[in-house]
């Protein structure tokens, strides 16, 4: 078996790789295209490139890890992902992938894989039962209980925590078809979005001018610059987004009473803005015993390598 597994977290625009060895040490990484309007044949050319990469410099992997989006069946790949990643819903990626490079290779849900690396390498080393929420264009969401990610079926078990209906009346319309979900409400999309209406309809900000000039470069990161310098418009968008993100927890608290919660994502680097409040708000908002026990509310110190960790935990736990 080899000394190292490697972890592969698949987005839309990117794939991030890495070598990892048992313990979690990243021995090598490459961040690549996706090529996800180039459909399969470019995602399948591109993983193969990047493995060969890694057995040139460390020799063959024990097993590959894939984080996918949508529902992911191990032994298959994405069996329903409607309209994020052509061609890829029902695309049978991992058995191809055994027969194209000769390793082991599994996948799983991206949100999962970044509750696994917790579990395995970070904040949740020594915790049975957490869930984790990565905040990015969507919100994703992977949860342990009792020591273990369980399965069922459908394989969407603590997956969905980004479908929870916060707002039904007047909500954005999701990819669920329900309207006020967590996704439309409390990803970072949805905060540039609603300083967009905002900046559209004529409201005084700082973001004028750039919003103007390209309107797509009104996204979380610009945002939160408007935040620190205490524009009024962000600020109002962004206490919105706040309240919601701990109406979400506080769900999440009752769903699946996690000892700990776990952000992760591009939201969970403006955590130093909002973490506070969140812990008050889970604090006097949730239904739990005892009454004054408190729920451990940290940001993930893996960076953006969780779906990738995740990737090699996934392995070392296949081949374990």
């Amino acid at each position: 078996m080899g000394t190292y597994a490697i972890g592969i977290d698949i987005g839309g625009t990117r794939m991030k790789c890495g070598a990892v060895s048992p313990s979690g040490k990243i021995l090598a990484q490459h961040v690549v295209p996706s090529n996800a309007s180039r459909g399969t044949r470019g995602l399948l050319k591109g993983i193969a490139e990047t493995v060969n990469e890694f057995e040139r410099r460390l020799g063959k992997p024990a097993g590959i890890g894939l984080g996918l989006s949508g529902v992911v069946d191990p032994e298959f790949g994405v069996r329903y992902l409607p309209g994020k990643f052509k061609g890829l819903e029902g695309f049978d990626i991992v058995p191809r992938l055994r027969k194209r490079l000769g390793v082991p290779v599994w996948a799983d849900n991206d949100g999962l894989l970044a509750m696994l690396a917790e579990h395995r390498f970070g904040q949740a080393k020594q915790v049975k039962w957490a869930a984790t929420l990565t905040i990015g264009t969507g919100v994703g969401s992977g949860v342990i209980l009792d020591g273990r990610i369980l399965r069922e079926p459908s394989f969407l078990f603590g997956t969905q925590i980004g479908h929870c209906v916060l707002q039904n009346y007047g909500g954005k319309y999701c990819l669920t078809t329900a309207r006020g979900t967590a996704e439309t409400l409390c990803s970072c999309t949805a905060l540039a979005l609603s300083v967009r209406d905002g900046l559209q309809r004529g409201i005084p900000s700082i973001l004028t001018d750039l919003y103007w000039k390209d309107a797509h470069a009104i996204d979380f990161k610009k945002v939160i610059e408007g935040v620190r310098k205490k524009d009024k418009l962000c600020l109002d968008e962004f206490d919105r987004w706040v309240h919601n993100l701990g109406c979400l927890l506080v769900t999440v608290t009752h769903a699946y009473t996690p000892q700990m919660i776990i952000l992760s994502g591009g939201g969970a680097n403006a955590a130093d803005l909002y973490l506070t409040r969140l812990k008050k708000h889970i604090h006097h908002n949730t239904f739990r015993y005892p009454p004054d026990r408190r729920i451990r509310l940290v940001t993930s110190r893996l960076a953006d390598m969780a779906g990738v960790l995740g990737g090699a935990a996934h392995v070392w736990s296949r081949l374990s």
